[in-house]
């Protein structure tokens, strides 16, 4: 959500304007999303057809004719480049068709691997008829969002405010001029339940448009002029933050948590559950600045559970984006790479705190899943796997979850077919334990009520109800034979499975999210085990791919995406005319660089950061108000800049920055980082409740407010260094900042207050720890500084 102190009065003068509009079309705009999802059943058995990925063409449409789209890079545009509407992508040449044929414009944002989105496609975009209806009427624009996140947000936002609730696809239809008037999300291609068809709102729409413009013409106006005046919105004075206010956000924070957590499943509320990492981060953050332990085992029993659920894809690794049922087993099956990057580091900070094997697995089998079916060869990662896939090479249409459910037969088939891969153990006795341990069951597993569309009927989604300790109980097996046996297991159907029709890969590449996986694969490669080299490898691999592909070194600037094609393809495409980057690809990569730096002490991933925060705050920053906008000022057709105040499934780039503008004031020792960190916070500082809406800003205020722990290593670049660093790296600090002040090379420090201050101790390397700039005593023994992080950051609790 984005800031509307400004513009929440205006929007309900302004709908009020439009109310007669909206009793035109049926009261389609006023019906809740709550409403539309008791609709959602009826489409049993209406699955879309393979677009660009393959299947039967549509009858109405044969053959198919490219339209504008085609020319596109993005493949959520290019999934509909065949469909019969005239589709323009967002553009000067569709605006200028609105204005000179004086033209509504239906807005359809959405993206590739959206299920609904599909739907609707080929419920209404490939119809003939339902073209026909926009192409006459409208100029139909196509945004992908997760390409062009700066459009998503400003329709979003109107969305949100006009229905409480929105999602994906969003319908938004907007004056020549871009003011929003209508919105909605999914609309069916018949009148179900009272809801009018999509033909029918186009219809109305259309006209209403015809006999009453001015009217409408007059409420674009006045919503437009909302929009743009909200964007100018000022720092809320009474509520600046004090001395003491982290403490008091803080526990109000926690305090909500604990009321909205579930107890018996982990996680927070209902169905349907999201990983929301930003929230589980601000919770590691709680726990060792308060140490509850209450607030430690909400976010490992959370990351527990979604280990253990069917959100997790235990045959081969990655998680899904989000559970339907709120014991995390059916799940909406895309794959998103946002969620694997922050899943990835989260699991690494649990090990670091409790040094849990089973959360080390989890994170490691996400590296494995990233380079094998994500990874474009020169080492940038693509955006997400589609939940939908056709269930056989001969089927034309796909079904949610095809990919990654069994029957219970095939899986049982499989151990017989693969006797041999489990040794002395019978294969019937393998399938009874394997079966046991993640709950499937001969008619399936999958509740009725979670499978509206009967996809997964008489299927099983792998989930681990009890745990291995329980399993070996109950068998009668040690925990080593136990592991070998679901590794083998799951090698072979991870094997059969590689055979079936595979969901669409969106391959479009985007910054934002790359910056994330940095981050995780920096964060994995610091719990110091043995696969070490193996992370930093991919992490280097990632960050010169970011830095050759994604960056523009004469302006200095991130580019927002780039396309590759196919797993293991070296080809790599970009927009004709690129698109520039936004505030979270700017925020999530200095965040990433400032993680790899601390695995790596690389001190060019370090000036990097230093130079694209530069850029950040002369692209973004507000020097009116402070804060920074999501977009650059003067961007060509965004009718609005907002600033984003929620974190959601990712952070918002307000928060990341909060955080990165603090770490590097204390890396360079620069008093103006953290004056501007100072006013990005207290410009949110009336956002109630503050840490339950924006808790990864609420960890950088705990940062900003209560100072850093600075760790000094003094000493040459040798094997002695290193090893005292990678004892500090192995523990969860989330204010650890680490300077390595070399006495040979001086000027090549970052901080030479840090480098003149510190000095070796007999000769030896030695470690300085230092909070807000109160030192503890030297240590030149490695045994005694893990004692001492042992004794502060680390706990047996699991």
């Amino acid at each position: 959500m984005f800031r509307a102190r400004s513009l929440l009065p205006w929007i309900r003068s302004t709908l009020k304007t439009t109310q007669k509009l909206q009793a035109d079309t049926s009261k389609f705009v006023g019906r809740r999303l709550e409403f539309l999802e008791r609709t959602y059943p009826t489409l049993s058995g209406q699955d879309y057809r393979g677009m660009a990925t393959g299947g039967e063409a549509s009858k109405e449409q044969s053959p198919k004719q490219a339209n504008r789209l085609i020319s596109s890079k993005s493949p959520y545009l290019l999934q509909h480049a065949y469909n019969p509407v005239d589709w323009y992508p967002w553009s000067e040449e569709a605006f200028e068709k609105a204005r000179s044929e004086n033209k509504l414009i239906f807005l359809s944002v959405g993206y590739s691997t959206c299920h609904w989105c599909h739907v609707m496609e080929h419920e209404s975009f490939e119809s003939s008829e339902t073209a026909a209806i926009m192409n006459k009427y409208f100029v139909n624009i196509k945004v992908d969002r997760e390409e062009r996140p700066d459009i998503d947000k400003v329709y979003m936002q109107f969305l949100l405010m006009s229905k409480g609730s929105g999602g994906w696809p969003m319908s938004v239809w907007l004056t020549p001029d871009l003011a929003p008037l209508v919105a909605g999300t999914y609309f069916p291609p018949k009148s179900r339940y009272g809801m009018p068809s999509f033909g029918a709102v186009l219809e109305s729409i259309a006209e209403k448009w015809r006999t009453d413009k001015e009217s409408l013409m007059q409420a674009g106006s006045t919503l437009l002029s909302a929009l743009q005046k909200n964007q100018n919105a000022s720092a809320v004075a009474e509520a600046a933050f004090e001395p003491g206010s982290a403490e008091a956000k803080l526990s109000e924070a926690i305090n909500v948590h604990k009321q909205r957590f579930d107890q018996t499943h982990g996680g927070f509320g209902s169905e349907p559950k999201f990983p929301e990492v930003p929230r589980l981060n601000f919770l590691f953050h709680g726990y060792l600045v308060t140490k509850d332990v209450d607030v430690l085992d909400m976010v490992l029993q959370t990351l527990d559970h979604i280990g253990r659920g069917g959100i997790n894809d235990h045959i081969f690794g990655g998680f899904a984006r989000y559970a339907t049922t709120k014991d995390w087993q059916n799940v909406h099956f895309e794959k998103m790479l946002y969620d694997q990057g922050q899943l990835m580091a989260a699991f690494a900070n649990a090990y670091k705190l409790t040094r849990s094997e089973t959360f080390l697995g989890y994170a490691d089998k996400i590296y494995q899943y990233l380079l094998k079916d994500l990874r474009h060869p020169l080492g940038g990662f693509y955006a997400g796997e589609d939940a939908d896939s056709l269930p056989t090479h001969e089927d034309t249409v796909k079904v949610e979850g095809a990919f990654y459910a069994w029957t219970w037969d095939e899986i049982q088939a499989a151990f017989k077919g693969h006797a041999t891969r489990f040794g002395d153990m019978s294969p019937e006795r393998a399938f009874e334990i394997y079966a046991y341990h993640y709950g499937l069951k001969p008619p399936g597993n999958v509740p009725a009520y979670s499978d509206p569309h009967g996809h997964l009927t008489g299927k099983n989604i792998l989930i681990v109800r009890g745990s291995d300790e329980e399993t070996c109980s109950n068998f009668n097996l040690q925990a080593e034979e136990l592991e070998k046996l679901l590794d083998t297991a799951n090698d072979v159907l991870h094997v059969l499975r590689d055979k079936r029709p595979r969901p669409h890969l969106d391959t479009k590449i985007i910054c934002a999210w790359n910056g994330l996986v940095l981050s995780g694969l920096s964060k994995l490669a610091n719990c110091g085990t043995a696969k070490r080299e193996q992370y930093m490898q991919a992490a280097k691999e990632l960050l010169d791919f970011l830095r050759k592909e994604m960056y523009d070194p004469e302006r200095k600037q991130l580019i927002r995406s780039c396309y590759g094609v196919a797993v293991g393809d070296a080809i790599l495409e970009k927009n004709e005319s690129h698109i520039d980057g936004f505030l979270d690809d700017y925020a999530f990569l200095i965040k990433g660089l400032l993680d790899y730096y601390k695995a790596s002490l690389d001190l060019s991933a370090l000036r990097w950061a230093k130079e694209l925060q530069e850029t950040q705050d002369k692209l973004f920053w507000d020097d009116l108000n402070g804060a920074y906008f999501f977009s650059q000022q003067n961007a060509p057709n965004v009718i609005v800049r907002l600033k984003e105040d929620h974190d959601g499934a990712e952070p918002c780039g307000n928060s990341v920055s909060a955080r990165n503008l603090t770490l590097l004031s204390h890396y360079y020792d620069e008093e103006a980082y953290l004056e501007r960190a100072g006013k990005l916070l207290n410009f949110f500082a009336d956002v109630s409740p503050f840490g339950h809406a924006l808790p990864e800003m609420l960890s950088a205020l705990l940062l900003y407010e209560n100072g850093l722990d600075l760790v000094a290593v003094v000493g040459p670049d040798s094997p002695d260094t290193e090893r005292f660093v990678e004892i500090c790296r192995k523990f969860y600090i989330p204010g650890m900042i680490i300077l390595h002040v070399d006495p040979l090379h001086p000027d090549e420090a970052c901080n030479q207050r840090v480098q003149k201050k510190f000095k070796m101790v007999n000769g030896k390397t030695t470690v300085y720890i230092c909070h807000d700039r109160v030192c503890r005593m030297p240590v030149t023994d490695p045994a005694q500084l893990e004692e001492n992080l042992m004794a502060n950051f680390f706990t047996e609790r699991v």
